[in-house]
């Protein structure tokens, strides 16, 4: 049996061996998820697991063990994109109004910049406003009309129906140009753009891009851009399918979505 499986079904004796109990499960949980989870998470990891443990509990063990999460900074720089010329705005539709009450009716996508060795890679996500999922991803050494095309062809691949969804976006010249319009109306999708400048009119998408430089870019060297490529598939899977939210009830992004909506 795996330490991990081990250690989520002993069960405790007395009030000594509880306390190591807990201790342990919190060191095996803090280790699996590579010190990305702070007390917060792993009360809802505890909790979903069927252990009820007070946050303050799980807070003050961490600090007996002197390990704690990693904390977002508190802004990131992303790629300084170029903006259209002004010919195509959209309106703001989503005007800071990230709930949905459904899965893909509101998109964000964006691009952002990550340099390896004497090279930069852009990646261009799409993310459904209501779990945070990252629907499709396109990487590039260029941030190119043709990149951020390419998501939206893999998100219609992935969802099909896409009649109807809001894509918000910045006023990137990429997002301006003719060809991504033309693919907005050929998938009957309808744009919408942040305001000038205005970074928190695209605040979920500013918020992974902040989650995957913290917990992957800047924790580690990377000997390769393919090494690299690979450890961004790696995370995406894992932001998707494992990595819970406190605003999804504990759940990973796909866990809610497939528990209140299936597949």
């Amino acid at each position: 049996m795996a330490r991990s499986t081990f250690y989520y079904h002993i069960k405790p004796q007395n009030k000594s061996s509880k306390e190591n109990f807990h201790i342990e499960l919190i060191k095996n949980i803090y280790q699996q998820h590579k010190g990305l989870y702070g007390y917060r998470r792993i009360t809802a990891q505890l909790r979903k697991m069927g252990y009820l443990i007070n946050h303050k509990k799980v807070l003050k063990i961490m600090n007996q063990l002197d390990i704690k999460g990693k904390r977002k900074e508190p802004s990131i720089r992303n790629y300084n994109k170029e903006e259209g010329d002004g010919q195509e705005i959209s309106e703001n539709l989503i005007n800071r109004d990230f709930h949905a009450d459904q899965p893909y009716r509101k998109w964000a996508t964006d691009l952002t910049q990550i340099k390896i060795k004497d090279k930069w890679l852009y990646l261009s996500p799409i993310l459904d406003m209501y779990n945070g999922e990252i629907i499709s991803y396109s990487l590039s050494n260029n941030p190119t009309t043709k990149l951020v095309i390419e998501t939206l062809d893999k998100a219609f691949k992935k969802v099909k129906s896409v009649k109807g969804i809001i894509i918000h976006s910045d006023r990137g010249m990429q997002y301006q140009s003719k060809e991504y319009r033309k693919a907005l109306v050929n998938y009957k999708m309808t744009p919408s753009m942040s305001r000038k400048g205005n970074c928190y009119d695209n605040a979920m998408m500013e918020s992974f891009f902040g989650s995957l430089k913290l917990e992957l870019i800047y924790n580690q060297r990377f000997e390769s851009e393919q090494e690299l490529i690979q450890k961004i598939h790696q995370y995406i899977d894992y932001y998707n399918n494992i990595r819970i939210k406190n605003r999804l009830k504990g759940m990973s992004p796909v866990e809610y979505r497939t528990h209140h909506y299936g597949k």
